[in-house]
């Protein structure tokens, strides 16, 4: 009998460069384990300046966060156009440019668009807070399962969820199979809550 697939769920802001590898190791994961994702929206603008009210974030941080609403607000505006299948391609679209290429422009972001093939009217979602509700919404559904004290990347299994894994640069092949496997059991295990240490490097996108 054919086991079937393990369902993922991933939660994203698309400006989190950790978020991105973790992204792309998921991608890898899939080739490695019977695991299938399922994408959904968080907004790290919301998350640090409505929920935590921007609190001890510097000045830079902060307009960072501003710029961040545009990007979140382009995906929920192209899942509404062709559905939630688009957000893995946008993302992708979108991640490649402003991660690996380094250009976070408006340009970017319409080129991204164009290559997954949207229409140019969703652009005008980055000003626009016609979609703020649809982000917050899928927001708080990731955010529920793990708290307010975490960011992006949120993965759910099944009843079990968890905030990362933070790790640069991705594990591919095998490693990612086996960084799943070690993640899977100690997120599954009733109590643990905290692994961590001083990140001493940049995220590597290679």
């Amino acid at each position: 009998m054919k086991k079937s697939k393990t369902q993922a769920d991933f939660w994203f802001d698309p400006m989190c460069p950790w978020a991105w590898i973790t992204s792309r190791w998921m991608l890898e994961v899939e080739k490695v384990r019977k695991v299938s994702t399922n994408w959904h929206l968080m907004s790290l603008a919301y998350l640090n300046l409505i929920q935590h009210e921007g609190k001890g974030l510097s000045e830079d941080y902060l307009k960072r966060m501003e710029l961040a609403w545009g990007p979140v607000r382009i995906c929920a505006a192209a899942a509404q156009e062709k559905g939630e299948d688009i957000l893995l391609p946008l993302y992708s679209a979108i991640g490649t440019r402003f991660h690996n290429q380094q250009r976070r422009d408006g340009d970017a972001v319409k080129e991204a668009v164009e290559e997954v093939g949207l229409p140019d009217s969703v652009l005008a979602a980055a000003n626009s807070t016609e979609f703020d509700e649809a982000i917050i919404k899928s927001h708080c559904a990731g955010m529920d399962m793990v708290g307010l004290d975490v960011g992006t990347p949120i993965i759910v299994v099944g009843s079990t969820a968890f905030f990362g894994p933070v790790v640069t640069p991705v594990p591919r092949g095998d490693a990612a199979g086996r960084l799943w496997d070690g993640v899977l059991l100690v997120a599954g295990t009733d109590g643990f809550f905290e692994l961590k240490r001083t990140r001493d490097r940049r995220p590597s996108f290679d």
